[in-house]
């Protein structure tokens, strides 16, 4: 029977040994050491890919250091434009703390959906009506740079496929994630879902608070804005989308 080795030291060993006729003339270098060949290959292999992955990450983070770098000289500037003195003590680390900040605000520009889901979408025999309540976000107005937050409910009906119910609130966090307006954020999980797993019908509800109408303009502090996407069965059968609206309030 032939024998396969891990290593060349291996097969000598095996090789000078009783079992392996107490010779050195085996041969250790060729055929009979594919194993350790493949397992040199592998390693090489995983080496390149290792090194690939640093570079990868080295340039991501050069990209994010430089863009604190901007955003905080800009953030500097303004403290001075408004008037404040950017050298007391209190303000001496907030252009790139500002900076940072910015930057988590605005993450979802570089997610993609696709990485997000990370295959967990499943095929299920299901097609009653799934809604997952009050998903918590915050985004930023693009109109004045100020938050916005409130809870998304969202529904939906399988066609034969099911998502993992926490990427539905990972999908409201790639799209709430950068500048935004409620109409439009509210659109386009409704159409993410919808492309991710062709259910029959999608339906999202947000309900928010703006600081923007708070803290600035009319100052209503009670104000809240809600809005609505239906998409599939929810737009087309009045029953349905009574049923997922009364699910959502009770």
């Amino acid at each position: 029977m032939e024998s396969t080795f891990s290593s060349i030291d291996d097969c000598e060993r095996f090789s000078s040994s009783p079992l392996g006729g107490g010779s050195h003339g085996r041969n250790c270098s060729s055929n009979g050491t594919g194993s350790a060949e493949i397992a040199q290959k592998s390693r090489r292999a995983a080496a390149r890919n290792s090194t690939a992955e640093e570079g990868v990450d080295e340039d991501g983070k050069k990209e994010k250091a430089d863009a604190v770098k901007d955003l905080a000289d800009n953030y500097a500037r303004l403290l001075d434009i408004v008037g404040e003195d950017v050298e007391r003590p209190g303000l001496l680390k907030t252009p790139e703390r500002a900076a940072k900040a910015m930057l988590f605000f605005t993450k979802g520009y570089h997610e993609k959906l696709e990485d997000v889901l990370n295959d967990a979408i499943f095929d299920e025999h299901h097609d009653e009506m799934v809604v997952v309540r009050d998903v918590e976000f915050f985004s930023m107005c693009e109109h004045h740079l100020v938050p916005f937050y409130g809870k998304v409910s969202i529904g939906y009906l399988p066609n034969k496929r099911i998502i993992g119910l926490s990427k539905v609130a990972r999908i409201v966090d790639i799209f709430s994630r950068r500048l935004q307006v409620q109409e439009r954020l509210t659109k386009q999980i409704a159409t993410a879902l919808m492309d991710a797993i062709q259910p029959a019908g999608v339906a999202v509800v947000i309900d928010a608070t703006h600081l923007c109408m708070v803290m600035r303009g009319v100052q209503q502090t009670q104000s809240r804005t809600t809005t609505s996407t239906m998409l599939g069965e929810f737009r087309n059968d009045p029953k349905t989308r009574e049923e997922f609206l009364r699910l959502i309030k009770s």
